[in-house]
């Protein structure tokens, strides 16, 4: 008896047979240009507001643009050849060094030691986060204007801490030898605060197994801390110091609001003399010379602070 297989039987559905008996292969569907759509908006801001500025600004740094002129003039690399061998450019880029130098490595060390206290499970948690935390929420103007009363020689907290120990008063915005330490000491008040979240947030997310299997072990808490921890933070502590690195370098608002530059140029950063040189000076293909070669000196300091992280990993 035969029997006749119902239609449609024996095929499976979604993987039709070809001429040949084989799987017909689905077919791509041709790319739209629907995502070019909503990629265009941020594209043309970047363009405007990003790439023309400085295309601009390279070949302004190629002319003897000016303020006070309206001719312009090709230059070449003239603006370049004067600006190293201008000493104001030497001497502001030293300021530069040594204020990242003076407030880096505490903006590290701080920000770390404020992370593990309260890691570590300390009584009353939100009120120091918040503590440590807050003053980065300050505007740059507020900061200033409270460590200016702070500073002041006759009224000021910190001389009238120094006179409750019998020590001589301090001129910390008018001695030369000081001045940029006190803005290093604004500073990290002022910035440690994204540090230590960024440590602290590190911190939660370790593993605990390595540190308890330390303490059955009997090692102590300092043991634990230079053996298991630090070595487990090294990814985030190469972040903190490369971000930290490249804000330093690029320090105006707090010196120019603070000390202008003073006393006799010992606290005036690369930037604030691009600004003299461009908006006081009127010279903005000098000023814009200037900025590129310390453009270049930071995406130099970028790449060997990434290779060095690179072979430490």
């Amino acid at each position: 008896m035969t029997t006749t297989a119902p239609p449609g039987a024996g095929e499976r559905t979604g993987s039709p047979a070809g001429p040949a008996g084989g799987r017909r292969t689905a077919r791509r569907r041709p790319r739209s240009g629907n995502g070019l759509v909503f990629v265009l908006p941020f594209l043309l801001v970047f363009g405007l507001f990003l790439v023309w500025p400085i295309v601009q600004g390279l070949w302004m740094s190629l002319t003897d643009s000016s303020l006070a002129l309206r001719d312009t003039d090709f230059v070449g690399f003239d603006n370049y050849t004067e600006a190293l061998g201008d000493p104001d450019v030497w001497s502001s880029l030293g300021n530069t060094v040594f204020f990242t130098v003076v407030s880096s490595v505490p903006l590290v060390l701080v920000a770390l030691a404020m992370a593990l206290l309260v890691h570590s499970g300390l009584a009353g948690q939100w009120a120091w986060r918040l503590s440590f935390f807050a003053p980065y929420l300050l505007p740059v103007t507020v900061v200033t204007m409270i460590w200016t009363w702070l500073y002041q020689p006759e009224l000021g907290l910190a001389n009238q801490l120094l006179d409750t120990f019998g020590m001589a008063p301090v001129g910390w915005l008018s001695d030369e030898s000081v001045a940029m330490w006190s803005v290093a000491a604004l500073t990290v008040w002022w910035t440690v605060g994204f540090n230590f979240l960024l440590y602290l947030a590190a911190l939660q997310s370790l593993p605990t197994t390595f540190d308890e299997a330390a303490a059955l072990d009997g090692a102590g808490a300092w043991r634990r801390l230079w053996s298991i921890t630090l070595p487990q933070l090294r990814r985030t502590t190469g972040l903190v110091a490369m971000l930290q690195v490249l804000a330093s370098l690029k320090v105006f608002d707090q010196i120019y609001i603070l000390t202008k530059g003073g006393p006799n140029g010992s606290t005036r950063p690369v930037l604030e003399y691009v600004y003299d040189v461009g908006f006081t000076g009127y010279r903005l293909g000098y000023a814009s010379a200037i900025s590129y070669l310390f453009f270049a000196l930071i995406v130099v300091v970028s790449l060997v602070q990434l290779r060095l992280f690179r072979r430490e990993d």
